[in-house]
């Protein structure tokens, strides 16, 4: 798995993942809220499968060194 998730979209990933969770544990939403453990997960991984279908990478490059 080559990463494809940046470092704002990792942390929105894991804030998004972590507030729908609580929410659920707290009862404040349904049961559906567990499904914030699907951007947890890719925001931990840096790597998000939806990303490779479609081609898309957050990831900075690093610059290619000048000869």
């Amino acid at each position: 798995m080559t990463a494809n998730v940046g470092m704002i979209d990792k942390w929105l990933r894991i804030v998004v993942g972590v507030a729908l969770i609580a929410l659920a544990i707290f009862g404040v939403i349904g049961w559906w809220g567990y499904i914030g453990i699907i951007p947890l997960a890719t925001g931990l991984f840096n790597f998000c499968p939806v990303y490779r279908l479609i081609g898309m990478d957050t990831c900075e490059k690093p610059d290619r060194p000048s000869p």
